[in-house]
């Protein structure tokens, strides 16, 4: 049997050695090491060379290939290749798609794998086992292809000393390192007679990622974070416009240390994994690293544009931003997850239990716990418990007015208190164009040293709308109410001192451009009416600018 290839007669071997550079020709997967190839050279050679390696799986008899017949001009030579040489592959799938073309390269890139196999043959004493005739044809094979063996033998070379350097020379084997740069226009007006005060803030947050594993499933997050965007003091837009928390912003407040321009460690846990669950452990974190938001609006660099907008009060009751130490478990269950997380806001402080200033148990401290239920991937339903202790008057969470008033005078009653927190939350994928996502809270709180209590209320329901007019875009429209006085007992109100009591609402949209890859735009306004439940105030307006670099 035998074939004309490039006007000589060649044997079967031949022929098969050239139809066994087939098997890697229109892979689309890459590996992570022709990926590193094809980063450090763009040279045919090269590119060729790595593509002969990707998808390979070695084959030991030609009844593994499905395309592979015995009628077939070429089954009896790859047989023989099978049988003596094993130096044949096909694809992942079982074919050897032996009709397909190959270049000059990919054809030497086929005799050089046979050429190592007999090599190591004959070093391993068994060079009886291959014919003279075949011997013979390598020969030739060589001779007529040396320059494309010598080329891609100096190829490799090459390309394995820069995949050496790059080794070396690379930031961490274990850890990979993520930026993002938030650069933020906002302006408002809090719509309140006579002032009607309004500021235009022009500021910044900037995050460094590290992200590191150990053994491919467990991670340590490092977080560095710097920003000049206050929450409700100092700079913050919503302490301009005197609308409290009401009206800040998704990515507004500093970091741990509290200072404008300033980098600190704004996350450092541990996760890892127990069977099928994944624990978590770590002195700076917060309750949304375990419970998930059960909302697509959630990020507060790529999607919503108010505190509001991101989390329901269970993630935010008792958090006190981002700088408490934080354990839980993520537990798969067969059609959701049950989640556990405690937190405590002054573990590192010194103090004894009970009545100290800190630690892991003397300060303020949140155990919540979540039950999902995903039937299918378009549909999720959370039910969501939090247990609290605060040191001071305030549940602490940045969501409109949340302490326990006096009747008589509408001041704040002094001491600390206890809050037992229910969410209900929703997530629906409508179609690929539309979901709705909604959640529903309770917030019962008393006061420890008072015969006081307060009933807090809240809720909110979005329409987004993915890869609007482009893939990568989103629009979103969000209304709900933020927390609220509802019902009140013993000595508490529902009014603090020199407000008229009215239900606030928040009203938001917004659009995030995806520019690039790396670069978003959004541009988007909110409305809060009667901010800090007191319809003395006028209708806050918020609008922002806000551009995203992600690397």
């Amino acid at each position: 049997m035998s074939k004309n290839f490039r006007g000589a007669k060649i044997s079967a071997l031949t022929a098969l050695v050239a139809a066994s550079g087939l098997i890697a020709q229109g892979a689309s997967a890459q590996t992570s090491e022709s990926a590193l190839i094809q980063s450090v050279t763009t040279d045919p050679v090269a590119e060729q060379s790595a593509r002969m390696a990707q998808n390979q799986i070695g084959v030991s008899s030609v009844s593994q290939l499905t395309d592979v017949k015995p009628t077939d001009w070429a089954y009896n030579a790859l047989q023989n290749l099978t049988d003596k040489y094993q130096c044949v592959s096909g694809y992942p799938d079982n074919t050897f798609r032996g009709r397909n073309t190959l270049t000059r390269f990919e054809f030497a890139a086929a005799l050089s794998k046979c050429l190592d196999t007999f090599s190591a043959q004959i070093a391993g004493g068994q060079g009886d086992k291959i014919s003279k005739a075949d011997l013979a044809t390598i020969q030739k094979l060589q001779d007529d292809f040396s320059a494309e063996l010598k080329n891609l033998s100096a190829r490799v070379d090459s390309i394995e000393k820069k995949t050496n350097t790059l080794e070396a020379q690379q930031f961490s084997t274990t850890t990979k390192l993520e930026g993002e740069a938030i650069l933020s226009l906002a302006a408002g007006s809090d719509g309140s007679a006579p002032t009607n005060a309004t500021n235009t803030q022009f500021g910044y947050r900037t995050r460094l990622n590290l992200r590191t594993s150990f053994t491919g499933s467990d991670l340590l997050l490092t977080r560095l974070q710097s920003s000049n965007l206050d929450g409700n003091t100092g700079t913050g837009i919503a302490s301009a416009l005197g609308a409290g928390n009401s009206t800040r912003l998704s990515y507004d407040g500093y970091g741990t240390g509290g200072a404008a321009n300033t980098f600190d460690v704004n996350r450092l846990y541990y996760r890892f994994l127990i069977g099928d669950a994944r624990a978590y452990v770590g002195p700076v974190g917060a309750t949304d690293d375990i419970i998930d938001p059960i909302n697509p609006l959630a990020s507060d660099s790529q999607a919503t544009i108010s505190r509001f907008g991101r989390f329901n009060p269970l993630l935010r009751v008792g958090t006190g931003g981002a700088q408490q130490s934080l354990f839980g478990i993520d537990f798969k269950l067969p059609q959701g997850n049950f989640q556990v997380a405690y937190s405590a806001n002054n573990a590192a402080a010194a103090g004894t239990v009970p009545g100290g200033a800190g630690g892991l148990f003397g300060g303020s401290t949140l155990i919540a716990t979540q039950l999902i239920w995903k039937p299918n991937t378009d549909f999720n339903l959370g039910i969501g418990y939090g247990n609290s202790y605060h040191q001071t008057n305030n549940l602490n969470s940045g969501l409109n007015q949340e302490t326990i008033v006096n009747n008589t005078t509408g001041a704040g009653i002094a001491g600390p208190i206890r809050a037992n927190t229910l969410v209900g939350s929703l997530l629906w994928n409508l179609n690929k164009s539309v979901t709705f996502s909604t959640w529903g809270s309770y917030v019962f709180a008393d006061s420890v040293n008072t015969n006081a209590s307060t009933t807090f209320t809240s809720w909110n329901a979005a329409l987004s709308f993915p890869n609007l007019f482009a893939e990568g875009n989103l629009g979103a429209l969000t209304f709900g109410q933020p927390l609220y006085r509802n019902s009140v007992g013993g000595v508490a109100g529902t009014t603090q001192t020199g407000a008229t009591l009215a239900t606030p609402y928040h009203l938001e949209a917004f659009y995030r451009w995806r520019v690039s890859k790396n670069i978003s735009i959004t541009p988007g306004v909110y409305f809060v009416f009667n901010p800090d439940s007191n319809s003395v105030n006028g209708t806050a307006t918020v609008g922002v600018l806000r551009t995203t670099f992600s690397f």
